[in-house]
C-alpha cells in the first residue's frame, strides 16, 4: 500500500504540460513587449540626438557673408588709403575690415581713378565709396540721395611749402601742384580768374618732388598725407611744412552710400560702439596728424 501511494503522489507532482506552454507563452510576450519598447525608447533617443546635434550645426556655421563692393581712390595717399600693385591698404582698410568682420560683410575694394569713382557711385556701380564728403562734385550729385557716415578722419588740406617760402602772401602765390581729380576749395576764385594756375599730377610722390624743386609754389593736399610721404616715401623730412596761413579747408572724410544706406547706418553704430578702438587705429596710423 505504501508503494501505490508513493506512485499515486508522484503522479499528482508532475508538471501539466499545458501550464507548462502558457507560462512559456507569457513570458515570450512579456520579453517581446519590453525588447519593443526598449526599441522605441532608442529610436525616439537617437532622433532627438541627431535633431539638436543638427540643430547645433545650423548654430555653429556662420551666415554666408554678404558682399560688398567698396569704390575706393587708385591714389597713393598713406597713411589714409593707398592703392599700389593690385592691393588697397592703409588706416582706411584696417578700419574697414575691422567693421565688417565685426558685421559679417565681406568687403571687395574697386580701385578706380578720383572721376570715374565719382561716376560709379552714382551709375549704382558700387555699394559704398571711401573718402567722400558732401562738398565734393555736389553739382554732379544733385537729384542723387547719397548718404554720408559719421566723420572717419578729420583732416586739413592745405598748401605745403618749402621752409623758406613759409609766410608768404595770398598773392605771391602763383602757381599750385594738385593731385589730379582733386579740386581746391579755397584757392577756386583765384583759379577761375586765372591769378593762379594748377599743375596737375597722378602721383603724390612726384608731386611733392616738383613742389621741393620749385616748379610750384607749393602743393595744396592733405597735411597728414605730406607728412607721412615726406618722412617714409620720400626719406625728405620737414622738406615742405604746411602753411597755415594760406587759405585752406577743415573737413572729414566719410563713408558714403546711395544704394546701401543700411550699411552706413550700421557703421555708424559700429563708430560710436568702437571709440577707443577707432582712436588707437588713428594713433596707429598717424592719419590726422597736423590736424591739431
Amino acid at each position: 500500500m505504501p508503494e501505490v501511494k508513493a506512485r499515486r503522489s508522484a503522479k499528482n507532482h508532475k508538471t501539466d504540460p499545458s501550464r507548462s506552454l502558457d507560462r512559456r507563452k507569457h513570458a515570450e510576450s512579456a520579453f517581446c513587449f519590453w525588447m519593443g519598447l526598449t526599441m522605441m525608447f532608442n529610436r525616439m533617443f537617437s532622433s532627438l540626438m541627431m535633431g539638436l546635434s543638427f540643430s547645433v550645426l545650423l548654430t555653429a556655421l556662420p551666415a554666408r557673408a554678404q558682399t560688398l563692393t567698396v569704390g575706393v581712390e587708385s591714389s597713393q595717399y598713406l597713411p589714409a588709403y593707398s592703392y599700389e600693385n593690385g592691393e588697397y591698404t592703409g588706416f582706411a582698410r584696417v578700419l574697414l575690415d575691422a567693421f565688417a568682420q565685426d558685421k559679417g560683410y565681406r568687403l571687395e575694394y574697386k580701385a578706380l581713378p578720383v572721376v570715374r569713382l565719382f561716376s560709379e557711385l552714382l551709375a549704382g556701380n558700387i555699394d559704398l565709396k571711401f573718402p567722400d564728403n558732401a562738398m565734393w562734385s555736389a553739382s554732379q550729385k544733385t537729384g542723387h540721395d547719397v548718404v554720408y557716415s559719421v566723420p572717419v578722419i578729420a583732416y586739413v588740406d592745405g598748401v605745403s611749402v618749402v621752409p623758406a617760402s613759409k609766410g608768404m602772401t595770398v598773392d605771391a602765390v602763383r602757381s599750385l601742384g594738385l593731385m589730379r581729380g582733386f579740386t581746391a576749395w579755397d584757392w577756386q576764385d583765384r583759379i577761375m580768374a586765372g591769378t593762379v594756375s594748377l599743375h596737375e599730377n597722378n602721383s603724390f610722390p612726384a608731386l611733392l618732388e616738383t613742389t621741393i624743386a620749385g616748379r610750384n609754389n607749393g602743393a595744396y593736399a592733405n597735411v597728414a598725407v605730406v607728412n607721412h610721404q615726406l618722412e617714409r616715401v620720400l626719406h625728405k623730412p620737414g622738406a615742405l611744412v604746411f602753411d597755415p596761413g594760406l587759405p585752406h579747408t577743415r573737413s572729414d572724410y566719410h563713408l558714403s552710400s546711395i544704394k546701401r544706406p543700411d550699411v552706413i547706418a550700421a557703421f555708424n553704430a559700429w563708430m560710436a560702439a568702437n571709440t577707443d578702438r577707432v582712436a588707437r587705429m588713428k594713433a596707429e596710423f598717424q592719419v590726422e596728424k597736423g590736424v591739431e
